[in-house]
């Protein structure tokens, strides 16, 4: 018996590759937080920085969370592996927790990028979810 497999456009690799890029960046975000860099700490204002190194821990957990499993979940992409949804959708469920607290809180400096991390976060479960019934995940 044969397992054949459909191969994906090249528009899959492109996606893949962008959304793993795009979670490296939020790990790079986040040891940065989690590490107070020099360079993290002069992209702040005193106001941000204060407000930041105020959230509580389980929020902080949940930004680990979103950008840890979202770089497995965008791997996963890569590998062509079926488990990438899950991790995808662990770091949308994460996604959501972080960034609806923040909004709760109308911290709105950067609303825009805000909303563009949830809506990445909900497209690439889509898309993973997708390529699964399109058989390029297996």
């Amino acid at each position: 018996m044969s397992n054949f497999k459909t191969k994906p456009p090249i528009s899959f690799w492109i996606v893949s590759v962008i959304a793993l890029f795009w979670n490296i960046m939020g790990v790079i975000q986040y040891l940065s937080q989690a590490y107070q860099t020099e360079s993290w700490r002069a992209s702040l204002t005193n106001e941000q920085y204060e407000m930041v190194i105020n959230f509580p821990s389980w929020l902080t957990a949940a930004f680990a969370i979103a950008v840890f499993s979202g770089v497995f979940g965008s791997l996963g992409l890569i590998l062509r592996k079926k488990w990438a949804y899950g991790l995808l959708l662990i770091s949308l469920i994460a996604v959501i927790v972080q960034m609806g607290y923040v909004l709760s809180q109308q911290y709105y400096d950067g609303i825009e990028m805000t909303i563009s991390i949830i809506l990445f976060a909900i497209f690439l479960v889509w898309f993973s979810k997708k390529s699964i019934a399109k058989g390029w995940l297996y």
